[in-house]
């Protein structure tokens, strides 16, 4: 059996309630929802990294990385990539935004992927991604 791993990179900080940021079994990878935090700053509370779709969705896919590398993946691993945005007026911005960031990183194939209006994220924040990785 295959020992269930906790994964908080030190960018992180340490999650407010039961549960990891990502999640490694195997070589099954679960990203928690990240949404764009600047890393941590040990005794300060977590802080948007800007207040526009662009500065967040790009600190928030950062965030994803991390914690993709943490668990010993990088994006080529991503099998499913679900984003949920607080607007729908952000579609395409989201899309020009991130279809420019995997070009950068030099994805070889683009993962399965879904986009969905969720209005639930805390005051300010705009974006947040969950990944799902398997790791060969």
């Amino acid at each position: 059996m295959t020992d269930k791993i906790a994964l908080t990179p030190t960018t992180h900080t340490t999650p407010p309630a039961k549960f990891s940021h990502g999640v490694r079994k195997g070589n099954v990878l679960q990203v928690a929802g990240q949404v764009g935090f600047l890393p941590a700053v040990e005794g300060q509370a977590p802080t948007p990294a800007g207040p526009t779709l662009r500065e967040q969705t790009l600190q928030t896919l950062a965030n994803v990385k991390a914690i993709l590398e943490e668990g010993g993946a990088t994006w080529d691993d991503a099998m499913m990539i679900r984003v949920y945005l607080t607007a729908v007026d952000h579609f395409a911005e989201m899309n020009e935004i991130y279809n420019a960031y995997f070009e950068e990183q030099g994805l070889k194939e683009a993962p399965a992927a879904r986009t969905t209006v969720y209005v639930g994220l805390p005051k300010g924040l705009l974006i947040e991604i969950d990944a799902l990785a398997v790791l060969s």
